[in-house]
């Protein structure tokens, strides 16, 4: 008989001493068989006496069945026979990379690094092509598609190989746990990319435009909140707090400054506490949980971010985020503030992560050794220290003017 199968209908399934089966209408191909002795088994037919036992009801569920039974009719109607059948047990027992990833990999993900959740979205959206595929199916011509793909949609090659770095993690842990004999990255080469990739960095009168910005910024909301308390005063209302009696008029001055002193990341400053502060001893500490290599490290403040972190803390209570968004909360985005202070300053192609290039790029040029600034920056190979802290132009152009 036919019937669409479901979780209440297989519950509901007799043992009438005679051997019966239902086929599902939702898949055509899968049905349950009932035996004389009352087992229950998934199973799948794709011709003519070609069908297969899938599992049993109660061990594999429908969606379950319902999944391998589909990678069985689509192997069949690609291969002329399922997988499981022409290259034996070890394919049939391949997962689907979707259920690799959801059910073995991100668990074991998320318990062992950081960064969860944009690995999962990069799996489910980047690899969508290949994801009900079988491990055993996926070979390097699909993944070599997907990245010509990506290219030709826009992605530089800096960006396919992040994402096939994503994934290769996955082929790597499938090899290692006995579902792959090798990955099928393994004869797919990395796309090249320039090694060093975009250094960006101010110069002196980049440098003095953005600090001079930054203070007009601060006059114009000064004047502004005095404006709308003249404003206030004649219709008998509430002031606002009087911006004159604080260092600064809002977070954006002292983050810019602290970040050109530091080489702070963005996410290591948005999660930076006031317990992380040490003004007596003139450091930060970056806690290992809020950094991208998950190391706790200890960088020494220079005057100017000695007396930015001292102004700014007597503006608050001195508990909680450094920089706190709104109610207390963790900030989140600088985005509007910075591109209009950008704007003002007449600075071009500079993002917030640049002011970590440019604290590398300084101390390099002072002379400091890599290694220091590797340190500083926490970097876990000193092949990142080059490419962020490489010299500038005008320090090559002088050494060569010494010979």
């Amino acid at each position: 008989m036919k019937e669409k199968l479901t979780i209440r209908r297989l519950a509901s399934l007799e043992v009438t001493g005679t051997e019966y089966e239902i086929h599902d209408t939702t898949v055509p191909g899968l049905f349950v068989r009932v035996t004389k002795a009352g087992a229950k088994s998934f199973l799948v037919t794709w011709g003519r006496a070609r069908k297969k036992t899938l599992g049993r009801v109660g061990i594999m569920t429908l969606d379950q069945a319902r999944e391998e039974a589909l990678l069985y009719l689509n192997e069949a109607r690609k291969h002329g026979e399922p997988l499981a059948i022409t290259q034996g047990r070890t394919a049939a027992t391949s997962p689907t990379l979707h259920n690799f990833v959801e059910n073995t990999y991100l668990p074991w993900f998320k318990a062992h690094h950081r960064g969860h959740d944009k690995t999962a979205h990069t799996l489910s959206t980047s690899f969508e092509p290949i994801l009900a595929l079988r491990l055993a199916e996926i070979t390097g011509r699909e993944l070599e598609q997907i990245r010509t793909n990506w290219l030709s949609s826009g992605n530089k090659p800096a960006t396919a190989n992040r994402k096939m770095g994503t994934i290769s993690g996955v082929f790597s842990r499938a090899v290692d746990w006995g579902y792959l004999e090798s990955s099928p990255l393994d004869k797919v080469k990395a796309l090249k990319v320039d090694a060093k990739g975009r250094i960006r960095y101010l110069s002196k009168d980049e440098t003095k435009a953005l600090k001079d910005a930054l203070d007009r910024r601060e006059e114009r909301m000064r004047a502004e909140r005095t404006s709308a308390n003249q404003w206030r005063s004649e219709r008998k209302m509430k002031l606002l707090p009087d911006l004159h009696a604080v260092a600064f008029t809002d977070h954006l001055k002292p983050m810019v400054v602290l970040t050109l002193n530091t080489g702070l990341r963005r996410g290591e400053l948005f999660n930076l506490r006031w317990q992380d502060v040490n003004l007596q001893g003139k450091n930060i500490t970056v806690a290992a949980e809020g950094t991208k290599t998950a190391e706790t490290r200890h960088i020494p403040l220079n005057t100017e971010a000695l007396a930015t972190l001292k102004a700014w803390k007597k503006q608050g209570d001195g508990t909680g985020y450094t920089f706190p968004g709104q109610d207390g909360e963790r900030i989140t985005d600088v985005k509007t503030a910075w591109l209009e202070l950008l704007k003002n300053a007449g600075i071009d192609d500079f993002r917030w992560h640049d002011l970590r290039h440019d604290f590398a790029s300084r101390l390099v040029m002072a002379g400091v050794p890599l290694n220091t600034v590797r340190e500083l920056l926490g970097h876990s190979d000193i092949k990142m220290t080059l490419r962020y802290a490489h010299l500038a132009p005008e320090s090559k152009a002088a050494a060569v003017e010494l010979i």
